[in-house]
């Protein structure tokens, strides 16, 4: 570009050492929109759906669950998680490690799209998180927390990164044999619902004199398990609400350009998540003669997570169609099979996480073998070679193009499903060397006030805690028979910082 044509552009479209010629504005600032809508699911989204889906002594301890795994996946995601996931290639499953924090490496520009690496690395950061607390809802109620703290980085290290790299780097196997993921069916929903699943049921392996002994994690309390109503439903629904919406920038942001494909990916997000949640209250009202609300936010959900990985690259009526399935197949898994498999019902699966996201997500991934139409593929991926659906196969004489890609879409699940087993296996078994994966029957009786010292609804008379709470850290704790040195160390040290901070 010459001097005289930089010139004679507008000042707002000059270029200048903080606009160079690849960064398209417009661009820049739909990514990052996008990349905050998605940030917003989780915090406050899902942390407010957990807090009031969970029973009110678990209200604490789930959404902080959420809460610590947002902030730990960001440091993680910048010193070694988004290079191994989008990096230069070490084996076609994997990048190598680096970090994403130096000025020169996050100022070019990303591997696609037309703004910098920072907004990428931003942008990809909370498709991680949201999977990590994803995960987390299957664990609600008897996980751990300091176990918690262990697994979060582990996992995003050494599945999530895998599955990123293998289906969403350009280099990625499965990525150049042509998958079709348009924004995380595979890599973010079936990966949570199978990890979750897979962390709910083994516990840990426990070395005997004799033999090697495989300890599962177990339910929740009996009587947790058998009554866990939801503490606040309008707040569950505020945080369904925010995870509704935010899938705008969800599935909208994936084509990194704000183009006619991002656009159509918006509305058909929209429309099936739509279809799905009247299907799933339709079939709720027609076998247990009443509309729940509860019922109608998983139906919501498992729509969304339907169209993900098509969202670009389906038409509208196509839309319509997966959220039918989406509202009916998942449906008919949590309501008919669970009830009739003794492994699911062994495995407890607090927030239903492999129905709503593992059989969604695979779901979601096959009907996008059948559904993805050519030409918008084309815009979305910018190639001709590979990503047919079957029935355009047949309409368009590339039959075998059109099986090859179903097969791809299978490749892909069975992929990912073996991935995150032996994955979440190994990581349990490593931090139950380190420190017990399941609370105490003692803590689980009590909840939040045991874990965290605190409670989410604790007011009494004119808003004062209880002052005899035995549990709580910022309050008179009652005093031991006789105290260890430690506890003697702790109580001088909070007394001090009391009285410098003025605490009373």
């Amino acid at each position: 570009m010459s001097n005289a044509t930089l010139v004679a552009l507008p000042p707002n479209l000059a270029t200048n050492a903080a606009s160079p010629e690849w960064l398209n504005k417009a661009d820049n600032a739909w990514q990052l929109i996008a990349a905050t809508l998605v940030g917003l699911q989780s915090v406050p989204g899902l942390i407010i759906l957990y807090g009031g889906a969970v029973k009110k002594k678990w209200a604490v301890n789930s959404a902080f669950m959420a809460l610590y795994a947002f902030a730990c996946v960001l440091v993680c995601w910048v010193c070694w998680g988004y290079r191994l996931s989008f990096g230069s290639e070490l084996i076609p499953v994997w990048g190598k490690v680096n970090v994403a924090l130096n000025q020169k490496y996050l100022l070019e520009q990303a591997f696609s799209g037309m703004f910098p690496n920072a907004t990428m690395v931003f942008f990809q950061f909370v498709f991680a998180a949201i999977t990590l607390i994803l995960i987390a809802g299957a664990l609600l109620g008897r996980m751990n927390f300091y176990a918690w703290m262990l697994f979060v980085p582990l996992w995003m290290t050494f599945s999530y990164t895998v599955g990123a790299f293998t289906i969403w780097s350009l280099n990625g196997w499965l990525a150049t044999m042509g998958i079709i993921d348009y924004s995380g069916g595979y890599v973010i929903h079936l990966s949570s619902g199978v990890a979750g699943f897979t962390a709910a049921y083994w516990f840990k392996y426990c070395l005997d004199a004799s033999q090697l002994l495989l300890i599962q994690v177990g339910p929740r309390l009996t009587k947790d398990r058998e009554r866990f109503p939801p503490n606040n439903i309008i707040l569950m629904l505020a945080g369904a609400g925010l995870l509704w919406m935010g899938w705008t920038g969800f599935n909208g942001g994936d084509p990194y350009v704000a183009s006619i494909d991002a656009s159509l990916a918006v509305l058909n997000t929209h429309v099936c998540a739509a279809t799905s949640l009247l299907t799933w209250l339709i079939l709720d009202v027609a076998f247990f003669g009443k509309a729940s609300v509860i019922g109608a936010v998983q139906g919501m959900i498992t729509g969304l997570v339907c169209i993900t990985p098509a969202a670009g690259v389906v038409q509208g009526w196509a839309a319509i169609i997966m959220g039918v399935c989406s509202g009916s197949i998942p449906w008919f898994t949590m309501m008919v099979v669970h009830k009739k498999s003794e492994l699911l019902q062994k495995v407890d699966d607090t927030m239903a996480v492999f129905h709503t996201h593992a059989v969604a997500g695979s779901l979601g991934g096959l009907l996008t073998g059948l559904f993805a139409q050519p030409h918008l593929n084309y815009l979305f991926y910018g190639k001709t070679v590979h990503y047919v659906g079957l029935f355009y196969g047949f309409h368009t004489g590339r039959v075998g193009a059109g099986f090859r890609q179903v097969g791809i879409q299978c490749l892909g699940i069975v992929f990912v499903v073996v991935l995150n087993v032996v994955v979440t296996s190994l990581v349990c078994l490593l931090v139950q060397l380190v420190v017990p994966l399941r609370m105490s029957e003692e803590d689980m009786e009590i909840g939040d006030e045991a874990a965290h010292g605190e409670e989410a609804y604790a007011i009494w008379g004119q808003g004062d805690r209880l002052e005899n709470s035995r549990y709580s850290t910022y309050n008179e704790m009652e005093a031991p028979s006789k105290p260890t040195s430690s506890q003697v160390e702790m109580n001088c040290t909070k007394s001090v910082l009391g009285k410098y901070l003025g605490i009373q």
